[in-house]
């Protein structure tokens, strides 16, 4: 069986919500359903019917996003009945997961066009209980948001490995030694790149605003930030720590979606393609360092490819946390950071969980065909302990 090259045709976003902002209205559904109709109709050559599957990343699903959020996207976004859908989750990896997964099945012949994309809506997550173990109880029932991090957690895991997110951030913090001032001048550095992309039109060929709603860009967006600003911020996870609110990511709405092909869809959509997926990979790692989880996955994803630091013209790696990110460009010697989030990161841009990875693949897809050329990748680290990476070329 041979093995078919993928394409990226095209990859649309929304601007990016803050928690409780703009989009906290928009049911994820309707978020999904809106990237999934934008991204047909930037393509009218393409008979909607000729989409094999449509692949959807989701973090949480636990509340509007729940009963196969790809499938509802595909009938809200009034697409052929005929459409598929499936729903991934590998937490915040989860929007790059389902491109690497419709990828695959076109790589295998499984598919010729497929659609994938990530969606969350952190606004919107409710809070759960577990059921009680008996009929009628009498006292309090205690109750869990399911916007970030864990709950619920087994007992028989290991303290150390659900610590918080942000404690594991700090954790890598003290393995390299990164200051507060350098997490800081990292996330004054993702804002003023941001803002400077967006002020030169960069984001406007990739995002698509929802209808009905006053939010044309990025919202957490600060280009104003000082480093005294920031400066003036209270650790959040440790008293005398160095992780603030100021060098996170924050929380957040927003979707994303790509277009896949293989030669035949590409030549249904009539278009030339952004770029060409050339490898992925996914590895895990002790869940609390689970910050430093692409450091692997993306020396795998690179090997794969034949590709080398020195080869990438330009990387999108998420911010979760400054410290995080800081901690693995300080595991990639051989890597210009230069290259490292042109156009800002997650500590500006935001970070929907399921989105994420959906919304760094296209970036990355947008960059390469800006250019002309080169070789591009996106990574992200996921809680738990886990990395993911793609690489694209064009």
């Amino acid at each position: 069986m041979s093995i078919r090259d993928v394409y990226i045709v095209d990859a649309v976003r929304t601007p990016i919500g803050k928690f409780g902002g703009a989009l906290a209205g928009v049911r994820p559904d309707d978020l999904a359903a809106h990237v999934v109709r934008s991204l047909v109709d930037r393509t009218p050559e393409l008979d909607p019917a000729r989409i094999d599957d449509v692949y959807f990343g989701d973090a949480n699903g636990a509340g509007e996003d729940n009963r196969d959020v790809a499938r509802m996207a595909v009938l809200l976004a009034g697409l052929p009945v005929s459409v598929p859908g499936v729903t991934v989750n590998r937490l915040c990896g989860s929007g790059l997961e389902a491109v690497i997964q419709a990828a695959r099945a076109i790589a295998v012949g499984d598919a010729s066009v497929a659609v994938a994309g990530g969606v969350e809506s952190m606004s919107r997550a409710p809070w759960v209980m577990q059921k009680p173990e008996r009929a009628f109880p009498a006292g309090h029932q205690q109750m869990y948001s399911t916007t970030l991090g864990w709950r619920m957690t087994n007992p028989e895991l290991p303290a150390e490995w659900t610590v918080a997110l942000g404690e594991g951030a700090e954790l890598i913090a003290d393995k390299h030694g990164i200051t507060r001032e350098q997490q800081d001048a990292f996330a004054l550095d993702s804002h003023r790149k941001a803002a400077e992309a967006w002020a030169k039109g960069l984001y406007d060929g990739e995002v698509a605003p929802y209808e009905g709603v006053a939010l044309l860009r990025d919202e957490c967006i600060r280009e104003s930030s000082t480093p005294e600003a920031l400066a003036r911020l209270k650790p959040v996870f440790r008293k005398d720590g160095s992780v603030t609110a100021g060098n996170a990511s924050p929380l957040n709405d927003g979707a994303a979606a790509l277009l896949l092909v293989d030669e035949e869809g590409l030549r249904a959509t009539g278009r030339e393609p952004l770029a060409r997926i050339r490898s992925s990979a996914v590895t895990g790692i002790e869940p609390q360092l689970f910050g430093l989880g692409p450091v692997e996955a993306v020396r795998r994803a690179l090997a794969k490819a034949g590709k080398g630091f020195g080869d990438l013209t330009t990387f999108e790696l998420n911010e979760a946390f400054a410290a995080q990110s800081l901690g693995c460009l300080a595991e990639w010697p051989g890597l210009d950071p230069a290259v490292v989030n042109p156009r800002g990161g997650a500590i500006a841009i935001g970070h929907p969980l399921g989105a994420s990875g959906a919304r760094l693949a296209g970036a990355v897809a947008h960059q390469l065909a800006a250019a002309g050329s080169g070789t591009g990748l996106a990574a992200l680290c996921i809680g738990v302990g886990q990395g993911i990476a793609l690489v694209l070329e064009r």
